[in-house]
């Protein structure tokens, strides 16, 4: 028994649990969004930076800080470019947060909640 054992330690142990990869730079991914302004305007992001509503900038709870994404409205296929830095959303099942100036440039402020398609431009470079 003790050998057995043994045997299942040591081979677990040799198990390799490798990290998801990291996003590349033509990832795509659908979802619903929304967008982010007043209550938070002046305050710190997750990263640091002050939020201002009135710059090109999301929330995203997984890509790096500084992220290029495009972001296109599947109700009216226009598009906007954002720059991650912050995390979010804060409501569960969807797929980024915008700033308002974001949210606005493709005329989804009205919709509060709307389908997008994002596609990573550009990562940080590490």
């Amino acid at each position: 028994m003790g050998r057995w054992l043994l045997i299942l330690v040591l081979l677990a142990g040799c198990a390799v649990v490798r990290p998801s990869p990291p996003p590349s730079a033509s990832a795509e991914r659908t979802g619903e969004a929304s967008w982010y302004g007043r209550p938070f305007h002046g305050r710190r992001t997750a990263s640091g930076e002050v939020y201002d509503m009135y710059k090109l900038t999301a929330a995203h709870p997984t890509l790096p800080f500084g992220a290029r994404v495009r972001v296109t409205s599947l109700r009216n296929g226009r598009s906007v470019e954002v720059r991650i830095n912050d995390r979010g959303p804060a409501v569960r099942g969807r797929v980024i947060d915008l700033s308002y100036a974001a949210a606005r440039a493709i005329d989804s402020v009205g919709a509060g909640v709307f389908p997008v398609r994002l596609r990573v431009v550009a990562l940080p470079e590490p």
